[in-house]
């Protein structure tokens, strides 16, 4: 049976699949978490999930226990819209994109805290914190600059840590393909005044082809202090490095040799204060980034980039409850740098102020204009209005739609980079576009369904451009681009028997044009993922026996699709979990950027003791 068949034919099965709940009871479902009313953590005003007017997913903790995933970027792939396109195995190197994007034009947030990095979006995802410290993701996408800040083009990713937790800890032990070796701990501890979790882990991998290999490490802490006052404090502290082999990862695909080694660590304090019909979220953090870059990996001298990154931010978000609504009002101000051999050494300050006003009337239509005005020391002042609205039909129907400004700033390697055949150019200008999206959204206990249309019109985007075959790469603000597409995703939970069982697809369909530039040789090209197919199921056999499934389907303009599987049994006894995961079963041969193959079947067997 061909790929191609083979999707198919789980496609239909997963359409099919829903009318075995004609003989499963609809009794509710205490297992799952009802998010109807959760607020979104990122955002700057307090909405809940059912009554916010943009497109936003989740992925809860149980989801990620379930599904045996390695890392949240695994998980993040089963999203509709979200494009990671990873180099190698376990999500060593991975960009982030959201419809069409690029990859510096996703904005990752770790508990509403944004890690934009000034050297390059590349590392963005370098900051996931592990995969057993996250209660849940929430993936924002539209415009969003007006919401989150800047870079947040396309939308934004939020990860929200856990914070309560009862008193114990576990260890992790995982072992498979390639040499894959991983192990983890951690320990956490609650009582009514403080809560305290710290996870350690590490792993490693001797590759599946030639120069992959990696060895990867993590420290998380997050402690609460002072819980039951008026005044609650939190402390954030994460650590993560990687070094890894770069076989074809970012020059040319014959480029076998090259090797990174990463540094990635967040130190945040934040608090929530509330005073009558006042919430107020002072933060003060401390974001910092290393980037080596080798060309050949055996003689650094021939050629090797070294970045360290900083960003010292401190941000006040208030908000206030009144008889016109809720109020949102905040500003955040902060300063990044950068020194590098080869960028050299630069910094910016950031003043970013912000203002919206959410309006109800009569339950059924919900109004909220804002705006936000940011400084920045080297760019000037831009201001980014935008426009929320939405209409509830009844308690589980809404139709929503937003449109606003968003931007990006030039990152420092597209104002400063420099090699033998690339230049930057320090005159680039922010890309800008006017987005836009309308959708409708039905969520009552047991569903989970939502369809939209999105459209962007984006200007100034930072193109490589020379006019004669023998001329350097120069940056220029060249390009504009006409995104559009629909997006849908339908989740249902069901109970067979007392077990519960889940089922989700997904649907992307993208059409990207590019204006031509008058220009005789352009290194711009598309590649977002036209046509994007998710699918996901959990089944529970018995009150011991999990099984996963998770299939995608991704199509490249001028490109064949691709059709990848993965298959997680769970046993769970006690206080022991034991996972076999089977990853690619159906042995695809597939790349998701630079042409780097990505790795065929493989396994992992993974044992975890909570104490």
């Amino acid at each position: 049976m061909s790929i191609s068949k083979r999707f198919v034919f789980v496609y239909i099965i997963g359409l099919l699949f829903p009318a075995l709940s004609l003989y499963a009871q609809n009794d509710s479902i205490s297992k799952n978490q009802n998010l109807k009313e959760v607020v979104v953590s990122s955002n700057r005003i307090d909405i809940p999930f059912s009554k916010d007017s943009r497109t936003i997913q989740w992925i809860t903790a149980e989801q990620l226990q379930q599904s045996g995933f390695v890392t949240a970027v695994a998980a993040l792939q089963q999203i509709a819209g979200v494009d990671i396109r990873r180099r190698g195995l376990a999500g060593t190197q991975a960009d982030l994109y959201l419809r069409g994007g690029g990859f510096d034009q996703t904005l990752l947030l770790i508990d509403g805290i944004p890690m934009d990095d000034a050297q390059t979006g590349h590392h963005s995802l370098n900051f996931l914190p592990p995969i057993a410290m996250i209660e849940r993701i929430e993936v924002i996408k539209g415009p969003a600059s007006r919401v989150y800040g800047q870079n947040a083009f396309t939308g934004a990713v939020n990860i929200v840590t856990k914070k309560e937790t009862p008193s114990g800890g576990q260890v992790r032990l995982k072992g498979g393909s390639y040499g894959q070796l991983f192990g983890g701990v951690n320990v956490h501890r609650s009582d009514a005044k403080s809560n305290f979790v710290a996870d350690f882990s590490r792993m490693k991998s001797e590759g599946y082809r030639y120069n992959t290999d990696f060895n990867n490490y993590n420290a998380f802490v997050k402690a609460d202090f002072r819980k039951a006052t008026t005044f609650p404090i939190q402390l954030l502290a994460t650590y993560g490095g990687r070094k890894f082999g770069a076989n074809g990862f970012y020059a040319s695909p014959e480029a076998k040799d090259q090797y990174e080694e990463t540094e990635a660590s967040l130190l945040a304090v934040q608090s929530d204060v509330r005073i009558n019909n006042w919430r107020l979220r002072p933060k003060l953090y401390w974001r910092r980034g290393q980037d080596h870059y080798i060309y050949l990996r055996s003689q650094p001298e021939i050629y090797e980039n070294w970045h360290i990154t900083h960003k010292l931010g401190t941000a006040l978000h208030a908000t206030y409850v009144s008889d016109y609504g809720i109020t949102g009002v905040g500003v955040d101000v902060s300063r990044v740098s950068i020194s590098s051999n080869n960028l050299g050494q630069h910094h910016r300050e950031t003043f970013a102020l912000f203002l919206e006003q959410r309006f109800s009337f009569w339950d059924l239509i919900d109004l909220t204009p804002g705006i936000a005005v940011n400084r920045y020391s080297d760019f000037g002042a831009f201001a980014y209005p935008g426009l929320d609205l939405g209409v509830q039909l009844n308690n589980s129907w809404r139709i929503y739609g937003n449109m606003g400004y968003t931007y990006r700033i030039p990152t420092y390697t597209d104002l400063y980079y420099r090699d033998r055949t690339t230049i930057g150019n320090a005159d680039l200008k922010p890309e800008q576009a006017l987005a836009a999206e309308l959708g409708l959204r039905y969520t009552p206990l047991q569903w989970n369904f939502y369809v939209a249309y999105f459209t962007r019109r984006s200007k100034n985007l930072i193109d490589y451009v020379k006019s004669s075959a023998a001329d350097l790469w120069k940056a220029e603000n060249i390009a504009a681009l006409q995104t559009q597409g629909v997006e849908t995703e339908v989740q249902y939970q069901f109970l067979i028997g007392k077990q519960s069982q889940r089922l989700k697809m997904g649907y992307t369909y993208l059409v990207d044009d590019l204006k031509e530039a008058e220009v005789n040789f352009s290194r711009y090209s598309i590649n977002s993922l036209k046509h994007h197919f998710t699918f996901a199921s959990l089944a529970q056999l018995s009150s011991q026996f999990l099984l996963t499934t998770a299939l995608k389907y991704g199509q490249r303009p001028e490109q064949e699709g691709y059709t990848v599987l993965d298959v997680n049994l769970q046993w769970q006894k006690g206080h022991f979990t034991i996972d076999l995961s089977a990853n690619n079963i159906l042995n695809t041969l597939y790349s998701e950027t630079n042409l780097v193959p990505m790795p065929g079947s493989n396994g992992l067997l993974s044992l975890k003791y909570q104490f």
